[in-house]
């Protein structure tokens, strides 16, 4: 296992390309100069030591020499030791919906990129509660099993669309039963559902799945994308909107917001719900909750004892560096004789 400290460094790689336009430009320019001075057999009498390939071994050693520098600075670490670590925090479940009335674009950029935004933001700001993912529409499927590994989750919560099931709808039910069997620890007395919807559910069972959850210690908190106005669903095509849903009478459909079934799912389970179009206020909702419930202690996996590995990048630099100082744009003597680059026969 590797880690990279400071990725911001690589963009000092564009220096390179700029040295080799520079470098050429200037050996043009020399060509054009000399040119002009004196013909090329004129020029070899007078530089009889000048070597044609060594300008261009001291391009390669300094640019060789920059690259391993720049990828020092980046400071590549390895982990040399998988532990076992002890954690304390909640277990999290983060139900998303992802029905076609989440491209509604009442919120920008529409509502499903909300979500995955607000969901990535609280991500960001926990530190050790393990979290797992599922993706719902008219059917709940899981997406990412309880896990600390934030990375892992946030790259499951990339591939969210509304692509993602053929049967349409939004079966909070299904969700709430689904994310209920993620939480396999007996011991932990804060199991959290965090709902993200729009509302607009085709079923009335609901409630009842709330309340079920409710008999497992499992507290919903929802967070509503979307307004109450509502918004057309486009019907998008190469990133082009080509037309809007329309119903069996060929009326366009408006999608709204439906609080007050998200609203009474949390309060069935002694949850809360929450505007989710503000982020700042989610987040700050989220940080409120957390800190107040009981944190559980586990063991997680992770790599530790990370060895810092730019020495022998800096150490293969320096060498480079140093070989470009000492290699005279001369001819070397002993290479000389041997005609390796055929420069004896050179004009």
């Amino acid at each position: 296992m590797y880690q990279i400290d400071a990725y911001e460094y690589i963009y000092y790689l564009a220096l390179l390309p700029v040295l080799w336009i520079v470098y050429f430009g200037v050996r043009q320019w020399k060509r054009n100069t000399q040119a002009r001075f004196a013909q090329s057999d004129l020029l070899a009498q007078l530089s009889p030591h000048r070597s044609h390939f060594k300008p261009g071994l001291k391009l390669l050693m300094l640019s060789l020499a920059i690259s391993l520098l720049i990828l020092g600075l980046m400071n590549p670490k390895i982990g040399t030791q998988l532990e076992t670590v002890k954690r304390e925090g909640v277990d999290i479940v983060f139900a998303v919906d992802v029905s076609k009335s989440m491209l509604a674009e009442d919120v920008a950029p529409n509502r499903i990129e909300k979500s995955k935004r607000l969901v990535s933001a609280i991500i960001n700001q926990l530190a050790s509660d393990r979290i797992g993912i599922i993706a719902y529409a008219a059917q709940a499927i899981p997406q990412l099993p309880i896990t600390t590994d934030y990375g892992a989750a946030k790259m499951f919560l990339q591939g969210l669309n509304t692509e993602m099931l053929s049967s349409q709808g939004t079966a909070l039910d299904s969700a709430i039963d689904l994310a209920g069997t993620f939480f396999d620890d007996e011991d932990q007395t804060n199991r959290v559902i965090f709902l993200i919807s729009d509302g607009e559910d085709h079923s009335e069972m609901a409630t009842d799945a709330a309340q079920r959850a409710a008999t497992l210690g499992i507290k919903i908190f929802t967070f509503g994308v979307g307004t109450e106005a509502g918004a057309p669903i486009p019907i998008k095509r190469n990133g082009l909107v080509e037309s809007y849903k329309k119903d069996q009478e060929g009326e366009v459909v408006i999608t709204k917001r439906n609080g007050s079934i998200l609203e009474s799912i949390a309060l069935a389970t002694g949850g809360v719900y929450q505007d989710g179009n503000d982020t700042q206020e989610v987040l700050d909702f989220v940080s409120e909750q957390l800190k107040a419930m009981d944190k559980k202690e586990f063991e997680a996996k992770k790599f530790v004892s990370y060895k810092d590995r730019f020495q022998p990048f800096l150490i293969a630099a320096l060498l480079f560096l140093i070989i470009d100082l000492f290699l005279f744009e001369t001819k070397t003597k002993w290479v000389q004789k041997l005609n390796l680059f055929n420069e004896n026969n050179e004009i």
